[in-house]
């Protein structure tokens, strides 16, 4: 059975201070990858990986001070995605750890529902599961 974790419960650290309005968060880790070709056949005979890139997007109500400083002046951080089934102790719980983070673009939304939210897009040397 899956676990499924509520966002309700959850929280985004950055340099270990809360971010506050968070809806969504979003990443994706890709390995370059180049097939090794076999002389005198259309098959592969091996695989060779080489730069492996984290490329991310957080999105909160309003804006985040801290990710527009952090654009702003061009200075990395550490951030922290901690998972929560629920309050209890017992809870299931998973922790995504990103290093080196820079934020690269923002994008500002006012929609009719009065509401505004803000998409931070981060790139990061690794991302560790805890």
């Amino acid at each position: 059975m899956p676990t499924v974790f509520s966002a309700n419960h959850s929280s985004i650290l950055v340099d270990g201070d809360p971010v506050e309005g968070v809806q969504a968060l979003a990443f994706r880790v890709v390995t370059e990858r180049e097939d090794i070709r076999s002389i005198g056949t259309d098959e592969r005979i091996d695989v060779s990986f080489g730069l492996r890139t984290v490329s991310g997007e957080v999105t909160v109500r309003s804006t985040a001070i801290v990710f527009d400083d952090k654009l702003a002046t061009r200075t990395g951080f550490s951030m922290v995605a901690d998972l929560k089934k629920g309050q209890g102790a017992d809870d299931p719980k998973r922790s995504y750890a990103f290093d080196d983070c820079f934020v690269e673009t923002k994008h500002f939304a006012l929609g009719a529902s009065g509401t505004a939210e803000t998409t931070y897009v981060f790139t990061a040397t690794r991302v560790r599961e805890e």
